[in-house]
């Protein structure tokens, strides 16, 4: 039966070429793009210029954040110059949590004013107030302290600025003061609302801004005493300090944790005798060590600062870690010994390690030789007694790192790398975007303090990432295109690839590791690493890579050779890439035509241009806002609104592409009518966009009966024009030869019901040559239902040659199976409906496996770096047996003796004057039961494989040995198409063929691969400034001023309520 199946294929993409092309126009618009031929210019893309060009635009407008920033800088130290600490200051101030808070009465409570709010579509639509700043403070803060209350005073000097600052430049947006005693003043004002437990666990001093602009890189080694006189308590309280100075890290520092008792050692043996830097992956991994640490034995000190020493002095003496300071954070319960020689030995007389010491517990019998330590290593002493202490006590570390910077007044400007807003607004839906802060140290200009070097606090804006990357316009970059950013660190800042968010059940959650996500993760085609190096080096200059580009959600992929340029921009840690796909992605296509004649066909109701685009600046204006990109274009043209500012080769291009494609509405329109019957209404809908972003689509059925009614909105990302990519069936058009179209079955994500219908689209591209070069200006397409494609195809398979009588064989037969499948293997039409949609080789293995080894298919395995696992089960505490019931007593007065825990310090912190320490304790807790509760997900590696039809096999037959019986198959392509038809004989039973599955699997790492990756460090680039010492810091200001007030209820409690369980469940 081949001659039978070639007749069917043939007949089949014969008849489907004239309905798709009939209704799409896709001739039409060929000629009329072909009639213009003649005025239209190809240009070649210059890729150095076009990177230089954006890196020159985007430095002029980071310039200006880092000018609002100096400004209110310079406003904040006059204003602490002028004024005079007063410890009896009474002054009211506009309190983010309290304002419009009204008491029983209806009155206003204190602090709590009223606080004009409206919405602001330059603020993500939330509720502010343009003209003044509100002031926030973390639960642990008191709000009436006078340091507080002096700080905000002298800080209202910031209004103004603020104000000023937004006028000059409209593009900022907030602007903010984070106080070193722990206030937080944002602009625009705006109403905080805490969190569900009613705390505010917003500490301005532990974002990563505040800590990059407070100190200089820095190297840290954290020693714990393990001992047996750290249990319990002690033990929990040391814990929740290391996550502490865990969060006071950043990418550009270095770390290592070591746990001592009789001996010492790594908390992860990886990491043993190495500094790791401090990115985010790094950190969460230490804190999942941290918390299975266990105590057993006696402390000896001497060891543990022997082994910290070393690894400080080799780090420095190799040119590896941060170069800039060095620390070592002692965490014990005082009782150390033999501590002076290894000082003597390692550190004097110089002291280039700080030496920085935390009593941990209520105990004071050896705060002395804690302190001592400290004072004599340039470091700090504090005691922690409580977990609500751990904040404000490690905070100090970082003010006594900032003197050398302060005293030399060094206005050291910071950028951070890409992170998630979630400063605002914990209980707000914040739309999660990628931001950089711009951040400056304020320091005390006051005289008599100037050996101190005190810091007042860090000044901030923020920039989101999107507006920066619109100063790389879509449509300059092709169909293919893109530019990304990528940090110092060789950490992506921004890259259409990089996903950071996941789902967890219904949420979307950003990933543990989103914004240390490496270039070489995503770029993974670069195995030499040669782009990530010379963009790490501020390099300018181009190189060439064939990549895999995946597509439709890692269904298919593209086969493409691009050309990537990259430079640096200036003043910043940053480095831009552009990429340009070769052939038609590097050409662009240059038109005239006149405004009357453009104005009149981009009036058309079925027109609209990619909202994300920007082919008018409609934010900065605030009588811009309202309108949307269309209507901006319109105002521009007719002359309307002279202060409009618009991208004019855009708008040119536009023009041109509604003049072209203006037939197609009228052409569309009478089809419409002329199939009005029932019966003929094959196609939904018609559609076509252009290079420039404009989109154009026509009904054929009443939208009400609109088979897939998200296609061509913004809900369907894949399908329409946006700041990352081009449509889906656009850039599937584009690869595809000329003339012929590329069919994809749109499977809905979750089917909001099983009777919806499936759908397929159809495209094909329209290029336009001139001189020899071929631009690609449109692509056209048409929206039909699956079942109508099926009628098709059954209709085309009764036909057969003989002129008489009914066919000797059809694919309705029991003895013939029949699929059509599209280039990468997946079903469109077969006579089970539950196969359609699915992988071929899910369905028979038998015959994958076989057009897989006779080269009619071939795989192709792509990696996915960023992808989310579940982990492996042996987690050490979920899969333990119980073995008894002795054991199962003991979890259970496991879990007793934590929740009594977690009740006495609530008691004991209520019952202490710092009255709101309790709740924070309780959140503190909550969180690392619920952790251990869930199967969390965790960042892997995965590859998976796609496959794809290689188009030189048009046609094949063979037959599949099957143990007792052989399968016959027929294969043949399907004309002026992307799809195949396949026909079987059912009747041999081939499951002895395992299936062939399209599903990613996480690479496995074996314990010394995973531990070098782990250790490697990859080229990076250091930040250009550090202040590690200065001579006339006065190093006797290292603490001791200890909180004592050990509260009475704490005091009274029984010792064996806390020891004696604790050793029963050791």
């Amino acid at each position: 039966w081949r001659d039978g199946v070639k007749l069917w294929a043939d007949t089949f993409g014969r008849d489907l070429y004239n309905t798709v092309s009939k209704y799409s126009g896709s001739l039409l618009l060929q000629k009329k793009y072909k009639d213009v031929e003649s005025s239209l210019r190809i240009k070649e893309v210059d890729g150095l210029e076009l990177v230089r060009k954006f890196s020159e635009d985007m430095e002029t407008m980071l310039r200006r954040k880092v000018e609002a920033v100096k400004n209110l800088v310079e406003a904040a130290e006059e204003a602490d110059l002028n004024h005079e600490f007063n410890a009896s200051l009474v002054f009211n101030y506009y309190n983010a949590v309290l304002i419009n808070e009204r008491d029983e009465n209806g009155n206003y409570v204190e602090l709590g004013a009223e606080f004009v709010l409206e919405s602001n579509t330059h603020f993500s639509n939330l509720m502010v107030n343009t003209s003044i700043s509100s002031v926030q403070l973390p639960t642990n803060v008191y709000n009436k302290d006078p340091d507080i209350l002096n700080g905000v005073y002298m800080s209202e000097a910031l209004n103004s600025v603020f104000v000023e600052n937004f006028q000059r430049d409209p593009t900022l947006t907030w602007q903010y003061f984070g106080s070193s005693t722990g206030f937080f003043r944002i602009y625009p004002g705006i109403k905080w609302i805490p969190d569900e437990n009613g705390v505010i666990a917003f500490d301005c001093r532990n974002r990563g801004w505040y800590i990059q602009a407070a100190t200089t890189p820095k190297d840290i080694v954290i020693l714990v005493d393990t001992s047996g006189s750290m249990k319990g308590l002690r033990m929990t309280i040391a814990k929740h300090t290391i996550s502490t100075i865990l969060d006071t890290l950043g990418e550009n520092d270095f770390v290592n944790i070591i746990a001592y008792s009789d001996y010492i050692h790594y908390i992860e043996p990886c990491f043993k005798g190495i500094l790791v830097q401090a990115d985010r992956d790094n950190r969460e991994h230490f804190k999942q060590l941290v918390d299975e640490l266990m105590v057993k034995g006696v402390g000896v000190v001497n060891q543990a600062l022997t082994e910290a020493f070393q690894i400080l002095n080799q780090f420095q003496e190799a040119r590896q870690g941060s170069l800039c300071n060095q620390a070592i954070m002692l965490i014990s319960d005082g009782a150390v010994e033999d501590y002076e020689p290894v000082f003597e030995k390692y550190n004097w007389p110089d002291r280039k390690v700080r030496v920085f010491t935390y009593l941990i517990g209520r105990e004071v019998a050896f705060a002395d030789r804690m302190k001592w330590i400290a004072c004599n290593n340039k470091g700090y002493y504090t005691q922690i007694s409580t977990l609500a202490d751990a904040q404000e006590n490690v905070m100090e570390y970082l003010h006594v790192l900032s003197r050398p910077m302060v005293i030399n007044h060094d206005h050291d400007i910071t950028w951070t790398e890409a992170y998630m807003d979630s400063k605002l607004f914990t209980s707000q839906t914040q739309s999660l975007m990628l931001l950089t802060t711009v951040a400056m140290p304020v320091f005390s200009k006051k005289n008599e303090t100037r050996s101190h070097g005190i810091l007042l606090g860090v000044v901030g804006s923020d920039v989101a990432l999107s507006e920066l990357m619109k100063l790389a316009p879509r449509y300059k970059l092709g169909v293919h295109g893109y530019a990304f950013l990528n940090t110092n660190n060789g950490y992506i800042l921004s890259h259409p690839d990089l996903r950071p968010l996941y789902r967890d059940g219904k949420k979307l959650k950003p990933k543990p590791n989103y914004n240390s996500v490496d270039l070489s993760e995503v770029e993974w085609e670069d195995r030499a690493e040669t782009l990530r190096t010379a963009m790490i080096k501020r390099e300018t200059g181009s190189l060439s890579m064939d990549v895999k580009v995946p597509l439709d959600k890692g269904k298919r992929v593209l086969f493409l050779t691009n050309d990537y340029f990259f430079t640096d921009i200036s003043d910043t840690p940053f480095s831009l890439g552009v990429v340009l796909s070769r052939g038609h992605g590097e050409y662009i296509l240059l038109g005239n035509t006149t405004v009357e004649e453009g104005l009149h066909d981009l009036l058309h109701p079925d027109l609209t241009v990619a909202s994300d685009w920007i082919y008018c600046i409609t934010d900065v204006d605030r009588d811009h806002r309202k309108l949307s990109q269309l209507e901006a274009i319109i105002r521009f043209l007719t002359g309307k609104d002279p202060d409009l500012e618009c991208d004019e080769e855009l708008v040119r291009e536009v023009l041109l592409d509604a003049v072209v494609t203006a037939p197609m509405e009228a052409y569309w329109t009478v089809l419409a009518l002329n199939t009005s019957d029932e019966s003929e209404q094959v196609v939904d809908m018609a559609f076509l966009g252009t290079r420039a972003g404009l989109l154009r689509s026509s009904l054929f059925v009443g939208s009400e009966k609109v088979s897939d009614k998200k296609f061509l909105t913004p809900e369907d990302e894949a399908s329409i024009f946006n700041m990352d990519h081009f449509p889906l069936w656009y850039r599937q058009a584009a690869e595809h030869p000329a003339g012929s179209f590329v069919f994809n079955l749109r499977s809905a994500e979750v089917p909001e019901s099983p009777e919806q219908p499936m759908v397929v689209t159809a495209s094909t591209a329209v290029a336009v040559t001139v001189d020899k070069k071929t631009a690609i200006a449109a692509a056209v397409g048409v929206q039909m239902r699956l079942e109508f494609l099926q009628r098709m195809f059954w209709a085309a398979t009764r036909q057969c040659g003989t002129a008489e009588g009914p066919c000797p064989e059809s694919c309705q037969d029991s003895y013939l199976d029949c699929f059509v499948i599209d280039n990468n293997g997946f079903i469109l039409i077969s006579e089970r409906s539950q196969e359609m949609g699915r992988f071929l080789g899910e369905v028979d293995g038998a015959l994958m496996t076989q057009l897989l080894s006779m080269g009619v298919f071939s795989q192709v395995t792509m990696y996915d770096y960023q992808a989310m696992c579940k982990p492996p089960n042996h987690h050490h505490s979920a899969a333990r047996p119980l073995i008894s019931p002795i054991s199962a007593l003991l979890t259970a007065t496991k879990w007793l003796v934590n929740e009594l825990l977690l009740l006495l310090l609530e008691w004991s912190a209520w019952g202490s004057w710092r009255a709101h320490s309790g709740a924070e304790a309780k959140t503190v807790f909550h969180h690392s039961h619920k952790q251990k509760k869930q199967d969390v997900l965790q960042p892997c590696d995965t590859e998976y494989p796609v496959f794809v039809h290689q188009t030189a096999i048009q046609e094949t037959n063979g037959a599949i040995e099957c143990g007792a019986c052989q399968k016959i198959f027929v294969m043949q392509q399907i004309p002026s198409s992307n799809l195949l038809l396949l026909v079987t004989d059912p009747t041999c039973d081939c499951s002895i063929f395992p299936l062939v599955l399209q599903e990613a699997t996480e690479v496995k790492y074996n314990a010394s691969v995973k531990c070098d990756r782990m250790r490697s460090q990859k080229l990076r680039r250091r930040p250009d400034t550090c202040h590690a010492f200065h001579p006339e810091e006065n190093a006797q200001d290292c603490g001791g001023t200890s909180d004592l007030s050990a509260s009475l209820p704490m005091l009274l409690l029984p010792v064996c309520a806390w020891v004696l369980p604790f050793q029963l469940l050791r």
